[in-house]
C-alpha cells in the first residue's frame, strides 16, 4: 500500500468544506441575523500560496455565507460552492471543468455531507476534531482542530513534499 507522504506528489488540487474546516464551526448570531465565523489567518496564507504557485484551490460548502465568499475570493481563490447540499455534484463539475483525476484531489472535510466525496477522492483528511466516520475513512487526521491551521497543515505538507513552500528567496507573499 502507498504511504501518505507518496499520495501528496500528486496533489494538483485542493478542496475544502468551510464550517469545521476553515472555520471551527463556531457561528455567532448577530442581532441583524448575519452569522459570522472566523477563519485563522494562517491557514488564509496557506491559501493563497497554493492559488500562487498554481494548484487549483476550491471550497465547497453547504454554508451560503457572502461573507465566507468575499474573504475567500480575496485569497484568490474563484471556485468557491455555496449552498452544496450535494457536494459531489460540485466535485464532479470541478473535476470536468480542470480535468482532474480523483488521485490528483485533496480534500478536507469534518462531517457526514463531506463523506460521499471524501470516499472518492485521492487523498481524504480531516481536522482533528472531525466526526468519528470521517475520521474512520481518512488517510491523514490532522494534528490541528477546524478553524485552527488544519488547512495549513495538509497544505505546508504538500507544498513541502513537492519542493514548492519555500523558495530561495524567503516565502512568497
Amino acid at each position: 500500500m502507498e504511504n501518505f507522504k507518496t499520495k501528496l506528489t500528486r496533489v494538483k488540487a485542493f478542496v475544502f468544506d468551510v464550517d469545521g474546516v476553515l472555520t471551527d464551526g463556531s457561528v455567532t448570531l448577530m442581532p441583524d441575523g448575519e452569522q459570522v465565523r472566523i477563519m485563522n489567518i494562517k491557514d488564509g496564507y496557506a491559501l493563497q500560496l497554493a492559488v500562487k504557485k498554481g494548484y487549483k484551490v476550491a471550497i465547497i460548502s453547504g454554508g451560503r455565507s457572502e461573507m465566507v465568499r468575499k474573504r475567500l475570493n480575496g485569497l484568490g481563490i474563484t471556485d468557491v460552492y455555496l449552498g452544496a447540499h450535494t457536494k459531489i455534484d460540485a466535485y464532479k463539475e470541478l473535476m470536468e471543468i480542470y480535468g482532474l483525476n480523483d488521485e490528483e484531489v485533496l480534500y478536507m472535510g469534518d462531517d457526514i455531507p463531506d463523506y460521499e466525496v471524501m470516499k472518492r477522492v485521492g487523498v481524504p483528511t480531516c481536522p482533528n476534531d472531525a466526526a468519528q466516520e470521517i475520521k474512520d475513512i481518512c488517510l491523514y487526521v490532522s494534528y490541528q482542530k477546524g478553524g485552527k491551521g488544519a488547512v495549513r497543515d495538509v497544505m505546508e505538507q504538500v507544498l513541502k513534499v513537492q519542493g514548492r513552500w519555500f523558495d530561495e528567496d524567503g516565502f512568497v507573499w
